[in-house]
């Protein structure tokens, strides 16, 4: 997955301000995501790769970098 697409899904499912989301912003403090948003990120996110992912495995991951890069590990 490109940085782009995963910017348009954070931004369409927790209408986050765009500038803010970039690869090093941290989805707690700079976005101000809070669980029932990891969670509705965390379907979207399934939707769009046709793929379960774990349980609590978005939670563990800080920033959008690091959600890029395990979708892009699950994505093979």
């Amino acid at each position: 997955m490109e940085f782009e697409r995963l910017k348009e899904i954070i931004v369409d499912t927790l209408a986050c301000d765009e500038e803010k989301v970039t690869l090093d912003a941290d989805m707690e403090k700079d976005l101000e995501i809070d669980s029932l948003s990891l969670v509705e990120l965390h379907m979207a996110l399934e939707d769009e790769l046709s793929e379960t992912i774990p349980d609590g495995e978005i939670g563990k991951l800080h920033t959008v970098k690091d959600i890029l890069d395990y979708v892009n590990s699950i994505k093979g």
